[in-house]
């Protein structure tokens, strides 16, 4: 699993290296990608495109790590792709996998809708504006951008140290007054873990920046949601786990219609 985790981060770093490399040439937008694709039969790129996410996505489960953050940036890099085309499309290959994953997790007592709702209410209004802000920009802005975030998100993986039962001595006054808290029932273990939250006005700001950045570069946000919950907000790791996949199943929706709304999906690409 750690050697999987290393290599999905090394693909994912040398994938921003190149598409900082290759902005200036992105900057006079799709048309050298479309004249330098137009020798090929147009059913090469689907077939290549399955072959690829067919790859990611075994990939993907071995490390651990959602599909979006490694489709947007993948995809965007090395196929003649629209960039728009494929932020709408990794939003909605993060949507696919949490609407699999999300009615079982509930089921399970895993996924918290008391910890889900607040957060999903401000990360998928922020990913609508994201979403919008993303459409808004240049291309040449939104490629340099997306480097510069998937060599954070990088730094994150790296870094981030995630604990399987965060101590929080006592819980603030938000969730308290959100009743944030609950019991899960830990099969390893056999244990009924009781668990509650604190720095939570700091953890829902947070979410507003990784909702835009959602949105912006259709990366989905499974990356950053486990981190905050875990470590910022001090949930259990697998209620961190399961509540960030019941979450991309809002908050990419949201800033999957503002895509869909502006023409930015194609079947072809998502199928």
């Amino acid at each position: 699993m750690r050697v999987s985790r290393t290599i999905i981060t090394a693909v994912i770093f040398f994938t921003s290296l190149f598409i900082l490399a290759t902005e200036p040439a992105l900057a006079s937008g799709i048309s050298k990608n479309a004249t330098s694709a137009s020798g090929t039969q147009w059913w090469i790129w689907p077939a290549l495109l399955f072959i690829v996410t067919l790859a990611m996505g075994i990939v993907a489960v071995l490390a651990g790590v959602g599909g979006g953050v490694l489709f947007t940036p993948i995809i965007g890099g090395f196929f003649p792709f629209n960039m728009d085309f494929v932020r709408a499309a990794g939003l909605i290959v993060a949507l696919s996998g949490s609407l699999a994953a999300g009615p079982g997790l509930l089921k399970k007592g895993m996924a918290d809708l008391r910890l889900a709702i607040p957060v999903a209410l401000i990360a998928s209004s922020a990913a609508i504006v994201g979403a919008m802000i993303g459409l808004a920009l240049p291309d040449n802005i939104t490629q340099t951008s997306l480097g510069i975030a998937i060599l954070a998100i990088v730094a994150i993986m790296l870094l981030a140290k995630k604990s399987e039962y965060p101590e929080v001595k006592k819980a603030d006054s938000l969730s308290s007054a959100l009743r944030i808290t609950g019991i899960y029932h830990e099969a390893a273990t056999g244990q009924n873990i009781n668990w509650k939250i604190h720095r939570t006005p700091q953890g829902l700001i947070t979410f507003i920046f990784i909702g835009i950045m959602a949105g912006m570069f259709g990366l989905g946000a499974g990356w950053a949601n486990v981190p905050v919950l875990n470590l910022m907000m001090g949930a259990p790791l697998k209620v961190s786990v399961a509540t960030s996949k019941f979450l991309l199943s809002i908050t990419d929706t949201s800033a999957a219609w503002v895509y869909i709304n502006k023409g930015a999906v194609i079947p072809m690409i998502i199928v």
